[in-house]
């Protein structure tokens, strides 16, 4: 998994269309004496649209497209002949996407929906001609619009995996076999810390063909959130789980105060993550004699007091515990207050120098295509005027 292709960061420098000229042009023909203005509006520049594909699981395929750029749009012409719109573009990022502006850290919008489509940057309106401009006075104005300019910009997307289940504990914890027990996924699995590298998803099955998703990510240590081990950069896509799933192995000598250290970087991390529904599962059960097993087993129910979480002993080569486990963690999604997940983004911290890490639908089925930018702005006639116009309503 080290040479994975999965990227969950990339920045791009994005760039919309000007709007097309209008045409100055008075109309010629024979026999039309004095034909008047006629010039056409120009074509309004691209846009750069972000669209949500579930078909996508990473940025892979933005991160050798540092530059998105829309076509401009197309000068007026003769006889109110309009100009060509600028293609717009494009950028299809997978659900979960986050967007950020490149240069403040500041969050911007996100793609949560297969199909949902936000206008990122709005193309320029084309100028009018000067067909617009014609009055009683001024009967053949020899001015056009010229078209709007282009909105540029750079934009950091970030992508927060969309799972059920957030699998969260130290390095060598077990989390990736017992992704690979209870689903169809194939993390790597070793005996050395850090074997997870990236984020691994897997579909668990229920009972009656029901099923739900459930995430692996890289151990984390005490203090990640000051840079140990792999920090805290995958923290990320367990932002919008339900459920948080602690693990501790059996062996720890105190698993409370293991459960503790954990819940404490996520706390430095993202305080609203401690608002999420927990579970403890203690793993590697197989590992201690049956005693032992015994023994702890009694002192579950001292524990959930003691931490306020319900607590399931599994190992996942035995299968110990396992549909315990299921049952509860369904029970947990299923639960009204966890159906919502609702998370507060806050700005990011953009290194300026860091290159690596980086039309609204008639038919009520099909997307919604939502603006940033809201509010139309009436074109301002005034900065247009000169000697002798008359004032427009």
């Amino acid at each position: 998994m080290a040479n994975s292709n999965f990227i969950d960061y990339v920045k791009i420098y994005c760039r919309s269309g000007k709007g097309g000229a209008g045409c100055m042009h008075l109309h010629r023909a024979k026999y039309v004496p004095k034909g008047g203005p006629d010039g056409g509006d120009g074509g309004r520049g691209g846009h750069i649209i972000l669209q949500g594909n579930h078909n996508l699981w990473t940025l892979l395929h933005l991160k050798y497209q540092k530059h998105v750029m829309a076509t401009d749009g197309g000068r007026g012409g003769e006889s109110r002949s309009f100009g060509k719109d600028g293609e717009d573009r494009i950028i299809e990022v997978p659900c979960g996407t986050v967007v950020y502006d490149g240069d403040t850290g500041e969050w911007m919008t996100e793609v949560k929906e297969h199909g949902q489509r936000i206008v990122l940057l709005k193309g320029g309106r084309g100028g009018l001609g000067n067909w617009h401009f014609r009055t009683a006075t001024n009967q053949t104005p020899r001015y056009a619009q010229p078209g709007e300019p282009c909105e540029e910009r750079n934009i950091i997307l970030q992508l927060k995996v969309l799972a059920d289940v957030g699998l969260v504990g130290f390095p060598n914890a077990g989390k990736s076999t017992l992704l690979s027990v209870v689903s169809a996924a194939k993390p790597e699995i070793a005996d050395y810390p850090f074997t997870t590298l990236v984020p691994n998803l897997g579909i668990v099955g229920y009972r009656d063909g029901q099923s739900f998703c459930m995430a692996d990510i890289p151990g984390i240590i005490e203090g990640a959130s000051e840079g140990k081990g792999l920090g805290l950069r995958f923290l990320r896509h367990i932002e919008r789980n339900a459920v948080l799933l602690f693990m501790v192995p059996a062996t720890a000598e105190k698993i409370d105060k293991e459960y503790n250290i954990l819940l404490s970087e996520l706390e430095k991390y993202n305080p609203q993550l401690l608002t999420k529904a927990r579970i403890l599962a203690i793993s590697k059960c197989d590992t201690i004699d049956e005693a032992a097993l015994k023994k702890l087993d009694k002192k579950r129910a001292q524990l959930e007091t003691k931490l306020g979480l319900p607590i399931v002993l599994i190992s996942s080569i035995s299968g110990l515990g396992i549909a315990e486990l299921k049952d509860q963690l369904w029970e947990e999604l299923n639960k009204e207050q966890n159906q919502v997940i609702e998370i507060s983004h806050s700005p990011i911290e953009v290194n300026v120098n860091d290159n690596d890490n980086e039309n609204e639908n008639e038919n009520e089925n099909e997307p919604q295509t939502i603006y940033l930018n809201e509010v139309e702005e009436e074109w301002d006639l005034n900065k247009y005027k000169g000697i002798g116009w008359d004032d427009q309503e």
